[in-house]
């Protein structure tokens, strides 16, 4: 759940006159597509405008496997944002969402049935921030789901550290599984100096899993008594790396409720998250499971295998 944006990228700097590639993304459709591609069967709940944007953006929704039967249509604005990305994969993102329709998400959109009957329920950060009737949505799928993966996507152009603080502080006590970074979201969020740290104190406010993403290094998972070290897998290539986070949060997700334990799911979402950034865009490339799985296990004999404790 979250909102969807209209995406105009470009390989260049910003300018008058230049060239640029529209595409749909937003971190609940780039989550939403990673999670179906692992195998998941999918809806997203988001808002878009009753027009004929909104069609064709319920149109590559359905592309990417993904049921439209929760969105919602209304008169508004849809979210925009610009983003260029240098040769390295570098990102440099402008925003036109305030007020817009994805933002007037609401509790009422919330259907109990559907969410207290879902594998799993994910929702980030960034939801919480676009307005207070969105925050008040998650707080209430939250409270009806079985399994619900919360990603904190700290934006500081959206909301105050103080506020996705508390929302963290409200949400983490329901949560089955958190998926800060480190060190960037750790260190204002949780005020924690390694991965270590941060998960501990998720689990001391009532998280039941933990899964701190460390960027290029790898993941740190927390649950039960254990703790274990899954080392990033390198991407073969990287043009793009708008969705990488969401793709290990979708395919992590997928894989839980699908059966796999915590280190195999994480192995496979580290590997969807370094196959993403070989594409342009948030959904400009999404692998399919055989190609996630694949590319795992040329980093080790098996998914279980590679993981190992962290000191």
């Amino acid at each position: 759940m979250g909102e969807i944006l209209v995406e105009v990228a470009t390989d260049l700097p910003f300018g008058h006159g230049v060239p640029a590639q529209l595409g749909i993304s937003g971190d609940a459709l780039n989550v939403a597509a990673a999670a179906a591609a692992a195998g998941a069967r999918v809806g997203l709940l988001s808002v878009l405008t009753d027009d004929d944007l909104g069609q064709a953006i319920a149109a590559r929704i359905a592309e990417l496997g993904i049921s439209t039967d929760l969105l919602k249509f209304r008169s508004g604005q849809q979210g925009v944002y610009l983003v260029h990305c240098d040769p390295a994969g570098q990102r440099e993102f402008s925003y036109a969402r305030s007020g817009s329709v994805g933002s007037t998400l609401g509790p009422d959109d919330v259907e109990p049935a559907v969410f207290e009957a879902a594998g799993a329920v994910i929702a980030g950060g960034i939801a919480c921030a676009i307005s207070t009737t969105s925050r008040a949505a998650v707080v209430k799928a939250a409270s009806l789901s079985q399994r619900f993966v919360f990603d904190p996507n700290f934006r500081p152009r959206l909301t105050t550290s103080e506020e996705a603080t508390a929302v963290l502080a409200e949400l983490a006590p329901q949560a089955f599984l958190v998926t800060p970074s480190f060190p960037g979201e750790t260190s204002v969020l949780l005020g924690s100096s390694s991965p270590q740290e941060a998960a501990a104190k998720l689990r001391a406010q009532g998280t039941e899993n933990v899964a701190v993403t460390c960027g290029a290094e790898g993941i740190q998972l927390e649950w039960n008594q254990d703790s274990l070290w899954v080392p990033a897998i390198s991407a073969p290539s990287v043009v793009d790396q708008t969705g990488a986070g969401d793709a290990f949060v979708g395919t992590l997700t997928a894989r839980l409720v699908l059966g796999d334990s915590l280190p195999t799911a994480a192995r496979y979402g580290a590997a969807a998250s370094s196959l993403v950034v070989g594409g342009k865009g948030g959904t400009g490339f999404i692998p399919t499971f055989d190609q996630t799985r694949a590319h795992a296990a040329t980093a080790g004999n098996s998914v279980e295998g590679a993981v190992s404790s962290h000191a």
